[in-house]
């Protein structure tokens, strides 16, 4: 058995450069999508309770979600979008997660 060594070998120089170049974290949106069986109030009421928007802008969404099939209705790190679309699920709404483009 051989023991691993705790310091680098004085005579060998630390590569310290990056092996792959780090990109930033692309935004992520949450996609609401239109279904048969929520109410468009309810679709306004979650969009204003979860998210905080104004009925305006709720509303705004709402008829997007309705009229087009579907909406962004919120952007961020993938994470943050993990946790939108999971809220929707629990909502009893159609949520996915996608890169914005």
């Amino acid at each position: 058995m051989t023991a691993s060594p705790t310091k680098a070998d004085p005579g060998v120089e630390e590569d310290l450069t990056p092996d792959a170049v780090v990109v930033a974290d692309t935004p992520w949106v949450t996609l609401v999508w239109n279904d048969p069986v929520n109410l468009m109030s309810y679709v306004a009421y979650v969009f204003t309770s979860y998210f905080g928007y104004s009925k305006k802008k709720a509303e705004k969404l709402m008829l997007q979600v309705h009229e087009e099939g579907k909406s962004a209705v919120s952007s961020g790190t993938r994470e943050e979008m993990e946790r939108d679309v999971q809220a929707m699920h629990e909502y009893g709404l159609w949520a996915t997660l996608q890169k914005s483009e």
